[in-house]
């Protein structure tokens, strides 16, 4: 997701069954975010070990440890069958500064807020009683004259195209081009965020190719 709350994502594993719990499904292995910004001379990389597969509490293991980031965190899924009815949650961070009330209202909110859930899987049964991130954050700092700086509404945007199927084919040694082209009919490829495919015959491939410029190892992928 970037700053215009554009983002994208696809399953590595869509033939999962239903049986599997959470923590089942999503296995070992690690918490790894990359995290860049134009002031910053090198992308802060920050890596932790999944320890139970909740998401939530692994993505507040690596905050703790890899960030020391101090914090109230949850997140939770409705699922009906294959659907999805509910997906949200909550992260509540402590700055630099924080006053002793400011902290024991936010932790008086968070207890409320349990308690209006009414579930083990919070905020689940909040997201389905209609209620919405912008009150979800408003319960949360109650007291505390809350102002919302911005608000967005996620969408998905791919960003592929026919011109990075040719970037990737420049990527390959041109002898291993020259022989793709000669064996198929035409170049396919799939894209595995929105599902799009894109085709390209022989001749087109070669037009576009011949035309491209630039390092494509240095373009944006």
């Amino acid at each position: 997701m970037n700053g215009r709350g554009e983002c994208k994502g696809y399953v590595g594993s869509p033939g999962l069954t239903n049986d599997l719990s959470l923590s089942d499904a999503i296995g070992s292995g690690t918490v790894q975010v990359v995290k860049n910004h134009p002031d910053w001379p090198n992308p802060y990389n920050g890596i932790t070990e999944i320890k139970s597969g909740e998401v939530d509490e692994d993505i507040g293991v690596y905050l703790a440890t890899s960030e020391q980031r101090s914090c109230a965190l949850a997140a939770a899924t409705s699922i009906n069958g294959i659907l999805c009815t509910s997906a949200g949650g909550y992260l509540v961070e402590q700055l630099p500064g924080c006053e002793e009330t400011t902290m024991k209202q936010v932790e008086t909110n968070l207890q409320q807020l349990v308690e209006q859930d009414g579930g083990d899987r919070l905020p689940t049964n909040l997201l389905l009683s209609g209620v919405t991130p912008k009150k979800l954050a408003e319960m949360l700092l109650e007291g505390l004259e809350m102002q919302p700086l911005q608000q967005l509404e996620p969408s998905l945007v791919c960003g592929c195209s026919d011109a990075k199927l040719i970037r990737s084919l420049r990527l390959l040694p041109k002898e291993e081009v020259e022989e793709l082209i000669a064996n198929e009919e035409q170049i396919e490829a799939r894209c595995e965020f929105c599902g799009t495919v894109y085709r390209m015959g022989p001749e087109e491939v070669r037009e576009k190719m011949a035309a491209a410029t630039g390092d494509p190892s240095k373009d944006d992928p």
